[in-house]
């Protein structure tokens, strides 16, 4: 099996080998074991879903709760010739019918799909009509009161696959995950006997210190005042403490910019 994934990774992805980690989680996957992925950002997990899903019989349903995530992922994975589409609220109805009609066509390998809309009874049941091999649930913390990102919409995976015909291989992936997400993930996921795999977070391109200071600010514009002609990134914890600290620095005479969803 981890042949013909190597084969699908050169053919469709142009690599010739595995990221760390990835292997182990694809082969879990591929023997029909719900997994649990624990990997940094940039660390592939897309292709530990990915791959099985151009290799199982059926569709697979991906999990996500970014709109423009599921977007670029679809756009991407169209751009390599694989069939994907997804399934949010930016979409108007008939392009909705339109989707679940190609889908229970078979037109498509990958679904990705917002949290939301398994909350509708309509909504699953038409899903009810597909033949599901595997679940992907991305960003699986949300799942979790413990996680920094809790989603009630998550709650709707667990019920949603019990309702499904027969059901798929399921797996879940995180860059966040303290031992108490972990169980919260497994328990409300209702995974079987998963392979929790963690690929590890240090990144060797990456050096790591901590400097303190009594004053933040003061520390700060002292830090910068020593580094001028430099670039860098300065992170805040809120929308508005970014506002003003992007102008406490530009009143300092640094030439910074800000950035937040806003």
């Amino acid at each position: 099996m981890l042949d013909r994934a190597r084969e699908i990774l050169k053919q469709y992805y142009g690599y010739s080998s595995f990221r760390s980690g990835q292997e182990k989680i694809i082969s879990s996957v591929l023997q029909g074991s719900d997994t649990l992925g624990i990997m940094p950002t940039g660390g592939g997990k897309s292709l530990c879903y990915q791959i099985p899903a151009l290799m199982f019989s059926g569709i697979t349903i991906i999990i996500s709760p970014l709109i423009s995530l599921m977007k670029d992922q679809v756009d991407a994975l169209n751009s390599l010739g694989i069939e994907a589409t997804y399934i949010n609220s930016s979409l108007d109805q008939e392009e909705f019918e339109e989707r679940i009609r190609r889908a229970c066509q078979g037109k498509y390998k990958l679904i990705y799909v917002a949290p939301e809309r398994l909350e509708s009874p309509r909504f699953r049941a038409k899903l009810k009509s597909l033949e599901v091999s595997m679940l992907a649930v991305d960003e699986a913390h949300c799942i979790s009161q413990w996680g920094h990102d809790f989603r009630t919409s998550y709650l709707a995976i667990a019920p949603f696959i019990q309702e499904l015909p027969r059901r798929p291989v399921v797996t879940a992936f995180t860059a966040t995950a303290t031992p108490e997400v972990i169980q919260d993930i497994v328990r409300l996921l209702s995974l079987k006997n998963p392979l929790v795999y963690s690929t590890g977070f240090n990144r060797e391109n990456l050096f790591f210190s901590v400097l303190r200071g009594e004053n933040k600010r003061d520390f700060l514009v002292n830090y910068l005042a020593c580094r001028r002609g430099q670039a860098g990134i300065v992170y805040a914890a809120t929308r508005k403490e970014v506002d003003a600290l992007h102008e406490y620095l530009r009143k300092k005479g640094f030439a910074v910019g800000k950035y937040h969803e806003d």
